[in-house]
């Protein structure tokens, strides 16, 4: 089965998964008994459209989700809504889903810190292979329209209560200045580069 998987930068061809991914990550929210940051179908739409979301398939059978944002004017990227349904759960597929969530991120933004919020232990074990490290909010976006989207979230009540500084989750950051091995941001900078001094030289 694991093998059959694919896991792809989502596109419009996927729109029809929609309903079914935010269905996946109610019901998984609602047994796990944490809070979520609820996003509408018009939202997870516009990610596959703009190629910000990572989509796994299982010979066409919906099996995990990620989409990423970029915040702060692109000066940090939040990798969001991972999500692996339950009978394909034990392959290690989040892992997969959130490694390539963390590369499209690196290619499309390769100087923006990447950070994510989550109570889950699996997850907080797969940034940290990654080279996130845990960090206060204050340390993240101050993106008035990022903490918006925790209001729809159970826990929401605490992040008030405490000015926005802490909650249930965990914050965890990866920022690109620390890991200068990290090969794919670097060659999608120095390609960068490159363009905009080509494009550059043709313009004079």
């Amino acid at each position: 089965m694991e093998s059959n998987i694919e896991i792809l930068v989502a596109n419009e061809s996927h729109i029809p998964y929609v309903d079914i991914i935010l269905n996946t990550i109610e019901v998984a929210a609602k047994i796990r008994g944490t809070g979520i940051a609820k996003r509408s179908p018009e939202y997870i739409k516009q990610k596959m459209i703009e190629g910000k979301a990572i989509i796994a398939l299982f010979e066409g059978e919906f099996a995990g989700f990620c989409y990423i944002e970029t915040w702060s004017n692109k000066a940090f990227v939040a990798n969001s809504g991972l999500i692996v349904v339950d009978k394909f759960r034990g392959h290690g597929l989040a892992k997969k889903i959130k490694r390539r969530a963390f590369e499209l991120s690196r290619e499309r933004f390769p100087e923006a810190k990447i950070f994510g919020l989550t109570t889950g232990l699996a997850v907080m074990k797969i940034n940290s292979e990654l080279g996130y490290v845990p960090v206060t909010f204050s340390e993240l976006t101050t993106d008035e329209a990022f903490w918006k989207g925790c209001q729809s979230c159970v826990n929401y009540d605490i992040l008030q209560r405490t000015d926005g500084s802490k909650c249930l989750c965990t914050a965890m950051l990866y920022d690109p200045s620390k890991h200068p091995e990290d090969k794919v941001g670097k060659e999608n900078s120095e390609d960068k580069e490159e363009s905009e001094n080509k494009e550059s030289a043709e313009n004079k």
